[in-house]
């Protein structure tokens, strides 16, 4: 089959390798039909993240089953699904207590749930973005389209990622009715989690970003407030100020490969930190006293210079992680079969997985005001 690999900081090759198989009873095999390029996966495409050569990428997938295993009780082949990047076994208390991003039994190599597309710290499965996919415990590390819905691939392809990451960062941060919100990124993440901060009743939402087209398809399709920190260096205190005391939620939706300050130094001998945190600083300057920061993005390595004495004097309450998105999948599906929520106007390309490395060079350099990719085999 045909696959996405990782061959080295900033190289992409699509090739053939070895197609899956059943491995334990409870596996199946689907057969992709789109696959979405995230944000994260940059992470490994910049060498942030170690990945072996050759590591299949991708974690946002969905498809059409082709096999499954003799344990499999709710899925048959021809079944239309999205996959979350959770792996979830359905049986740990994690899994039972809506927890799955944290599952006790999907990753063999770490303290931490199991991840696709994501290297060996995550359980090492190769990703979604390929012709075929082996899914573990597929009874529950699935969402099954119904039969009858009228929905495309693109419709419900973000329910593997994207759409129920952004409401779980909107609730887990517990912005309620009323508050102001501030938006730290306007990737696809940042643009939902937009979306959700108004439906969840926020009185103002305002947006950060310094991509001036990325700001502009957030005053258009959100309607939020905006600030380009390029324009504004002193953003987290200019957000202090204008907001007249910070704002009572901030969530970043940036993570480490946000843009590094003049003043930001690290990379000495021994510094395990790879990128910024400079989202971090922003939020700990722009939130009040007694607020929230909700740290979506990814930080994969430690930090230096963290704000840990401002956030502990004034009482922020820092919440992050990865979103348990598995049993959000059914809800979030009838918010969009509903028209709640509008998950397609985040896309600017579809491309075929031929053109994969072209793809991931046009998302760093956000070349041609790009947004997010999907990619179809």
């Amino acid at each position: 089959m045909r696959a996405v690999t990782y061959q080295g900081k900033e190289n992409m090759e699509v090739k053939d390798v070895q197609a899956p198989s059943i491995e334990y009873d409870t596996d199946m095999i689907v057969r992709i039909t789109a696959s979405g390029i995230c944000g994260s996966d940059l992470h490994i495409y910049k060498g942030g993240i170690p990945a072996p050569d050759d590591y299949i990428i991708g974690h946002e997938p969905m498809g059409i089953v082709e096999e499954t295993g003799p344990g499999v009780k709710t899925l048959k082949k021809g079944d239309r699904v999205v996959i979350p990047f959770n792996i979830g076994c359905g049986d740990c208390q994690f899994c039972n207590h809506q927890m799955e991003s944290q599952c006790d039994n999907s990753n063999p190599h770490a303290e931490m749930g199991g991840l696709f597309g994501f290297t060996e710290a995550f359980g090492g499965f190769p990703g979604g973005q390929a012709d075929y996919l082996r899914v573990p415990y597929a009874d529950f590390t699935s969402f099954k389209v119904p039969e009858n819905s009228e929905l495309d691939d693109e419709s419900v392809l973000f329910l593997s990622d994207v759409i129920p990451t952004a409401f779980w960062s909107v609730q887990n941060s517990g912005v309620t009715y009323g508050d102001t919100v501030i938006v730290l990124g306007c990737g696809p993440i940042g643009l939902m989690t937009q979306k959700f901060a108004w439906m969840k009743g926020a009185e103002r939402v305002i947006a950060v970003d310094h991509h001036e087209y990325r700001l502009e398809h957030a005053r258009r399709t959100n309607h939020v407030e905006t600030y380009n920190f390029d324009k504004n260096p002193d953003i987290g205190k200019l957000l202090h100020e204008n907001t007249k005391g910070g704002a009572r939620v901030v969530i970043d939706c940036v993570g480490m490969d946000g843009t590094v300050p003049p003043n930001e130094t690290f990379g000495s001998e021994g510094d395990n930190q790879f990128g910024t945190i400079s989202p971090i600083i922003t939020a700990s300057q722009a939130v009040r006293k007694f607020g929230v920061v909700q740290l979506t993005g990814v930080y994969g390595t430690e930090a230096n210079n963290f704000p840990i004495g401002d956030f502990f004097t004034r009482n922020i309450a820092l919440t992050m992680g990865q979103a348990p998105v598995i049993h959000m999948m059914p809800s979030l599906y009838k918010m969009v079969e509903n028209n709640q929520i509008n998950p397609k106007d985040i896309i600017t390309h579809s491309m075929s997985l031929e053109d994969a490395a072209k793809a991931y060079r046009m998302f760093d350099q956000k070349e041609e005001e790009s947004i997010k990719f999907v990619l179809k085999p």
